[in-house]
């Protein structure tokens, strides 16, 4: 790694057979460590009334960041597990705007104060499921509460295949200045199986027409291990997305999740590539990324050297919540929408997923809380080094004891045994002051390191089914 993090040529520098032995020894279902402590301890008793405190505690002194879920689709791409419904009632989605409108403005009343908005991002399901006139109400009923500050970064992800001109015109209007889009694959027959239709052209044109009104900032997601993929299939969607040039890229191992996802059921039949080939399609893709210029900005996201990722990454404000590795540390979320989530300054919450049941309580003018957790001491000095394993990929015993006092410090030292065994495989490496440096080959394996500092690995709710909890770690 060199001094911007860039990461080594992974797919020339080792040898896939002794990688795919080293992930068939560190194979493990564990976190994404988008949150922690992560989701699956929240409490489920944390009430209204813990919600309304924690959202009147937190004081937001670096401003607010706002998630904002959309739940809409238009059909069902069977690779998905998000929290999503499929419809085209277009009744749905004007009730859910009153629903959502009501929402922000209790949130609001149970703000001490709110500091402007710094970041804003749109999620789902699909947002541009919304017809122009929607997403403007939308964004009025958030921008109203909670103001926008200048420069703040606006994003929302965006399906191209529903996605048209007019749409995108509300969009730069409003003042978007990011869209995020979903590719997964550009290989017909993968398409086919995945039951997501989209010609790298629909892509193309939505991409063109953002930059043509001013939204110049643009984000693509891809997905490994998906059916029928090969190296020479992948590299060539690798290829075809190289030409679009985004600023960022996701390149996300496809999670077989059919607890939580049926649809995905019969993928097993589909030719869905065995371990050693998603191997070798993930550090082929690494590579074509790096050798086109983007960086390695840590576990799955690439940015080209002159975006706001890669700047954060070497200023060390670069951090991870529940939309990824993302910019300006500090920000407190809040969330809105079917399971969305707030991340305070001493506590994590999220909305209850049914959105039935979400509007009946937000229209009453309450929280629609359905689980949360109030963070420890231990809690956040875990969670800042657990951040700074995935963010930074090292971490300063030193640090760790200043910031957070001798038991923290204690708390790392004792990881130690634990990371001996990385530290054997090649993973990390632990210097004599038992500071922590992720290896090049380690970054690969970056959520095992994050893991030795859990302290509620196997105390979920219902851990006796923690494999069903959390996805492959490679």
């Amino acid at each position: 790694m060199d001094q911007h993090g860039i990461a080594a040529p992974l797919a020339t520098e080792f040898d896939i057979d002794a990688l795919q032995a080293l992930a068939s020894r560190l194979e493990a279902a564990g976190p994404r460590y988008t949150s922690y402590p992560t989701v699956p301890v929240w409490d489920p008793g944390f009430s209204q009334a813990d919600h309304r405190a924690a959202i009147a505690s937190s004081p937001a002194a670096e401003g607010l960041s706002v998630y904002v879920h959309v739940p809409f689709c238009r059909s069902l791409c069977h690779f998905c597990a998000c929290n999503r419904i499929i419809t085209q009632d277009p009744e749905l989605p004007k009730r859910f705007l009153s629903s959502i409108g009501t929402e922000i403005e209790s949130t609001l009343r149970n703000t001490a104060a709110a500091p402007k908005t710094a970041q804003m991002h749109w999620g789902g399901g699909t947002p541009t499921h919304l017809d122009p006139r929607q997403l403007e109400t939308l964004f009025r009923s958030v921008t109203d509460s909670f103001p926008l500050a200048d420069g703040a970064e606006i994003s929302i992800e965006v399906d191209p295949r529903v996605t048209h001109p007019d749409q995108i015109a509300t969009l730069a209007d409003c003042g978007f200045n990011r869209i995020s889009l979903g590719v997964q694959d550009t290989n017909p027959k993968t398409q086919k199986a995945i039951a997501r239709i989209q010609p790298t052209a629909v892509t193309r044109r939505v991409i063109e027409e953002a930059r043509k009104v001013g939204i110049h900032h643009v984000n693509v997601d891809l997905i490994y291990g998906l059916p029928h993929q090969t190296e020479s299939s992948f590299r060539k969607t690798i290829d075809e997305v190289l030409e679009l040039r985004p600023d960022r890229l996701a390149l996300y191992g496809y999670a077989h999740v059919t607890w939580v996802a049926k649809q995905q059921r019969g993928f097993e039949r589909m030719d869905l590539p065995e371990p050693s080939r998603r191997l070798q399609i993930q550090l082929q893709s690494i590579q074509q990324l790096i050798d086109a210029g983007y960086r390695f900005i840590g576990m799955d996201h690439f940015a080209l050297p002159d975006d706001e990722l890669s700047h954060a990454y070497d200023d060390g404000s670069l951090r991870r919540n529940f939309m990824g590795y993302t910019t300006r540390d500090g920000l407190e979320t809040l969330g809105f929408g079917p399971s969305a989530i707030s991340e305070l300054h001493d506590s994590y919450v999220q909305s209850v997923k049914d959105l039935r049941i979400w509007s009946s309580i937000v229209d009453r003018g309450e929280l629609a809380t359905e689980r949360g957790h109030v963070l420890t001491a231990d809690d956040r000095a875990r969670r800042w080094m657990i951040r700074q394993i995935m963010c930074q990929g090292r971490l300063d015993s030193e640090e760790v004891g200043q910031r957070f006092g001798t038991s923290a410090r204690n708390a790392f030292a004792g990881t130690l045994p634990s990371l001996d065994a990385l530290q054997r495989e090649g993973v990390v490496d632990v210097t004599g002051d038992r500071s922590l440096e992720v290896t090049p080959v380690g970054r690969l394996f970056v959520r095992n390191v994050a893991m030795a500092f859990d302290a509620y690995l196997g105390n979920e709710v219902g851990a006796d089914e923690a494999p069903k909890r959390f996805s492959q770690t490679v």
